[in-house]
């Protein structure tokens, strides 16, 4: 018997602190606590490591949200290359991390990672780089997806994809209410060009009209088992496009006729995902579609002090909104956007709020189910740039590696692969 090795063995094993020897290094765990040196890469590890049939365990609550994998081939050299911090366990201290996590008093659970989401991004083909955070972090975390729009949901597309998000997009047809201001821009008249084309093309009279059944093709989405993000306006004109299905709610610079003045009055509320009882923002001049949003003069913060709570749900009684709030901190940084923030008093009582300023009134972050499928709906615009403008540069996401206002977007890339467990509140 070699006992110089058996000795070696012994040592490493009951001192944890040296990497296991061959044919004990069966785990591979990667952190997503403040040790973590690429969170955001780190998910699209994980992606990655779906795509190559390997079943991932998505830790909730361990270590920040930490995955861990059995060791395959390749696995470290992508790790290594993408930069993420990882270890290499043996079975047996996986096994004590799993038996730390079944501890009934442990607020911690083990979500099982089992396919590779299609994910389609809804988007105009001459997006502006400054438009979209999510397509941002998905070339950053270099997770792959489809990028279409609406003729490709008219034609009924959606069921191909797993996941959806929606481009900060406007869907009462007014183009972003950047009327007032932006009307003279070469990229402005461009965008009214091509969704009139886009309108004529499906049949339709106006993008009004147009943007309304793209909704509803997106609600059916849903509730066929579809998983729907959405972030900044794409939120609330989405709800408000639902509501005033039928109704012309935008004036006459977007459609060529006047509004309906009796347009609140015909809203049903009944149809809507997220909010009820709302009020529209009906003069064209004013940047903002409804009082959904908190105005910026109520809220009552600033940079220095915009922030947000998270949530802390019961990972083994609620483990879809511990996914969506899995981080390495529980405080975020507020961001603003053209939806920043909604107001509480309009969210419905069935919607599940996950991140919200309880002082100033206002949910940040807040998830919902639609028949077999579930959205998300996320305010602001950019994480990282507190008050990103029209025709800034995007956002350099090397510079934030760490980012918890992203790795918000990204939990719910991952959301789709997870086995569903039946919830029990």
């Amino acid at each position: 018997m070699n006992f110089p090795r058996l000795l070696a063995l012994l040592l490493v094993l009951a001192a944890g602190l040296a990497r296991p020897l061959a044919g004990w290094a069966n785990h591979l765990l990667i952190p997503m606590d403040n040790t973590q040196k690429e969170h955001l890469k780190a998910y699209g590890a994980a992606y990655w490591l779906l795509g190559k049939q390997v079943e991932v365990d998505w830790l909730l609550n361990y270590r920040g949200g930490a995955f861990a994998c059995d060791v395959v081939a390749g696995a470290e050299n992508e790790l290594a290359v993408r930069g993420v911090s990882y270890q290499v366990i043996s079975e047996a201290q996986y096994t004590g991390i799993l038996s730390e996590i079944a501890d009934p008093n442990a607020n911690m659970d083990v979500m099982k990672l089992e396919k590779v989401p299609k994910i389609a991004v809804y988007t105009p083909k001459g997006k502006q780089p400054w438009d979209d955070a999510v397509t941002m972090v998905l070339a950053y975390a270099e997770i792959p997806y489809t990028q279409i729009y609406d003729d490709e949901v008219l034609r009924g597309d959606l069921p191909k994809y797993d996941w959806l998000h929606l481009h900060h997009e406007d869907f009462t047809g007014q183009y972003g209410k950047f009327y007032a201001n932006y009307r003279s821009r070469p990229w402005y008249q461009q965008q009214q060009r091509d969704a009139e084309a886009a309108a004529k093309r499906n049949g339709f009279a106006k993008v009004s009209q147009m943007k309304g059944a793209v909704t509803v093709k997106m609600q059916e989405f849903i509730a066929g088992g579809g998983f729907l993000f959405a972030m900044c306006s794409a939120t609330d004109s989405y709800d408000i496009a639902l509501a005033g299905l039928g109704v012309d709610m935008v004036e006459s610079m977007y459609d060529g006729d006047p509004a309906d003045q009796q347009a609140q009055s015909k809203l049903n509320f009944n149809r809507t995902l997220a909010f009820q009882n709302f009020q529209l923002r009906m003069n064209p001049y004013e940047y903002e579609y409804s009082n959904i949003d908190m105005d910026p003069r109520e809220r009552g913060v600033y940079e220095d002090n915009d922030f947000f709570q998270l949530f802390n749900f019961s990972a083994k009684y609620d483990p879809v909104p511990t996914m969506l709030t899995q981080n390495h901190e529980r405080t975020v940084k507020g961001f603003m956007g053209q939806t920043t923030a909604f107001r509480k008093p309009l969210v419905k009582p069935d919607v599940v709020v996950m991140g919200e300023n309880k002082a100033s009134g206002e949910v940040r972050y807040m998830h919902g189910t639609l028949g077999k499928g579930t959205w998300t709906f996320y305010g602001g615009h950019d994480p990282e740039d507190y008050q990103h403008m029209v025709e800034e540069e995007p956002t350099d996401l090397a510079l934030h590696p760490n980012s918890p206002g992203y790795r918000l977007i990204l939990n719910n890339i991952l959301f789709p692969a997870a086995k569903k467990k039946k919830q029990k509140t």
